[in-house]
């Protein structure tokens, strides 16, 4: 996978949008969210980091802050220019973004243009006047935060869009920016497609902003065939933001094209345990493992794709038996685990974990995972099959 810009426009799990903006042949809104489910970017810790706290985030990832590219960042100029856009009277948060919002795009303004090849940083995009949609979320972060309100990205991960580069799998993914009003979402938008609807949106910290610009940065240069220089860009990416799972998908491409297929798959089995519902790691690791002679193992990825959904501990559950089946100890141990960190009330990752131990020769443990199991549901086939494996002891703690 190779994670680009798109030229679709997501849309947020609310219900009510009003879209107030738009310019001619692309749309560049501000979409008002009624989210009652949505969890304030202040009280989760995703709102804007200050530059000493930026710093210190980078540093604690053992990367040099003064080797970091901050693409939010403005120039003397954007400031000069974006506070000489507000009128002299005094402003609220949302009216400073409708106007910072339409002397973006204006036609008698910056005049923005939608450009979907080149992920731009806030300076290049503002000096060229055309941006993608994490290009546009640079530059309108780094001027709305000059203008004094808090704004922070979005990441809109339900919308993608398939492409095939030979064999790999290539797919893209949307940012938007936002604006926190406590229980009410304001979403602002840059892209083609004026008429698509949000489903998920999720608040993103300037960190993993930074490393979807690395990361957006190493897929374009895998786009066009420079992978060499792609691969710095990617472990920069993955460096910053190990949860990243677009960026280790897009390191494994640039690996493998590299010729390290050992490291490629390394990569690919990694972004499946940061999120085992993407489908382009499996499809890469698949076609990665049919190229190297594995049909079964690949074969069996491809399955698993048909009943993928978003953090489901069954995925990490299959993900895990694949890995124990083919004697990856470490890797099924860690999908098993976060199995049980997601479904810890349920009896099959308990026997699944006891599984894990007989084959780790770990017999004791495994009578301890099967007690646990069998007092949630001892009737489970999983729980059924680890007590078949312990010779049919009994698992049920007593009571006494």
């Amino acid at each position: 996978m190779l994670s680009s810009d798109p030229v679709t426009r997501g849309a947020t799990g609310a219900r009510h949008l009003a879209r107030h903006l738009a310019a001619p042949l692309l749309v560049a809104g501000i979409l008002s969210a009624l989210a009652g489910g949505f969890a304030g970017c202040a009280s989760a810790g995703l709102g804007p980091l200050g530059a000493d706290e930026l710093r210190h985030e980078i540093r604690e990832r053992g990367i040099d802050p003064a080797t970091i590219l901050l693409p939010f960042e403005p120039t003397a100029e954007m400031r000069a220019w974006a506070r000489a856009q507000l009128p002299k009277r005094q402003l609220s948060d949302d009216e400073k973004l409708h106007v910072l919002l339409a002397s973006l795009v204006g036609a008698d303004r910056l005049n923005l243009q939608y450009e979907g090849q080149f992920t731009a940083t806030a300076a290049e995009a503002f000096e060229r006047r055309k941006a993608n949609c994490l290009a546009f979320t640079n530059l309108f972060v780094g001027l709305g935060r000059e203008l004094g309100v808090p704004v922070f990205y979005l990441d809109v991960d339900d919308v993608q869009r398939f492409e095939k580069d030979g064999d790999l799998v290539v797919v893209s993914g949307h940012v938007s920016a936002g604006f926190d009003y406590g229980r009410s979402l304001k979403v602002l938008d840059f892209s083609l497609a004026p008429d698509a609807t949000y489903h998920v949106v999720r608040p993103i910290s300037d960190l993993t902003a930074v490393a979807l610009y690395y990361s957006n940065r190493g897929g374009e240069l895998l786009r066009g065939g420079r992978q060499d220089e792609a691969l710095p860009w990617l472990r920069t990416a993955v460096a910053l933001d190990p949860e990243l799972a677009r960026g280790w998908i897009n390191l494994g491409v640039a690996l493998r094209r590299t010729g390290d297929a050992a490291a490629a798959e390394a990569a690919y089995r990694k972004a499946l345990e940061v999120d085992p519902g993407a489908v382009s790691a499996y499809q890469n690791l698949a076609s990665l493992l049919r190229l190297h002679g594995r049909e079964e193992e690949s074969e069996q990825l491809m399955r698993l794709t048909e009943k993928l959904g978003s953090r489901n501990p069954f995925n990490y559950l299959d993900l895990g038996d694949l890995s124990l089946s083919h004697g990856r100890l470490d890797e099924a141990r860690r999908f098993y685990k976060k199995a049980l960190r997601l479904y810890g009330g349920n009896a099959e990752p308990y026997a699944a974990m006891g599984l894990w131990a007989v084959a780790s020769g770990d017999v004791g443990g495994a009578r301890k995972w099967l007690r646990k199991a069998a007092a949630i549901d001892q009737a489970n086939e999983r729980v059924k099959r680890l007590q078949a494996k312990l010779g049919g002891a009994a698992a049920v703690p007593s009571t006494r």
